[in-house]
């Protein structure tokens, strides 16, 4: 039976620094129960992970970055839901921004901005400027598994303590 742990074998990202992106490094003890885990980078993917690991759907979140434009500023929020979910971005995220057009950044882009690989996007050290908009599912979940800014590991944290970071706002953001 699928669960959020799976397969993997977890222990204090605090402690391991060394399997996160340097800005979630930088930034973990704003969760200071997450765990993370090593993972084959070829299995970062949400779908492939999942089954790889026996991680269930209803426990794995996933964090993009989208950029809209209003009076020609330039925008950016990073949107986490569950993987089993589909936000919907053109229409909650692009009101709650108040951006007349919405899209996902460009993979160069979104790498840049963040300081993580893409694939490996997490709320977790994300710009200090950027919102961080938090499906209520994710909150509701439990444990749920996020990116950790690399490809090469995951985080498991209390999707709660997602709902709780500093610039976090909890919505219902799904279709």
């Amino acid at each position: 039976m699928s669960s959020a742990e799976g397969t993997l074998v977890w222990g204090p990202a605090h402690q391991q620094r060394q399997l996160l992106a340097a800005v979630v490094a930088d930034a973990i003890t704003e969760v200071p129960t997450a765990r993370v885990a090593s993972i084959d980078p070829t299995l970062a993917d949400t779908a492939a992970f999942c089954e790889a690991y026996d991680v269930a759907m209803e426990h794995s979140a996933n964090c993009v970055v989208v950029a809209g434009k209003r009076a020609g500023e330039a925008r950016y929020a990073a949107v986490l839901v569950l993987a089993s979910m589909r936000a919907d971005i053109n229409g909650v995220v692009r009101r709650h921004l108040d951006v007349r057009k919405i899209s996902f950044a460009p993979q160069p882009q979104a790498v840049a901005l963040t300081g993580m690989e893409f694939g490996g996007i997490t709320p977790v050290g994300l710009p200090a400027d950027w919102p961080v908009l938090v499906d209520t599912a994710v909150v509701a979940a439990g444990d749920v598994v996020v990116g950790s800014g690399l490809r090469s590991s995951k985080l498991l944290v209390v999707g709660a303590d997602l709902g709780a970071l500093a610039r976090a706002e909890v919505l219902d953001l799904t279709l």
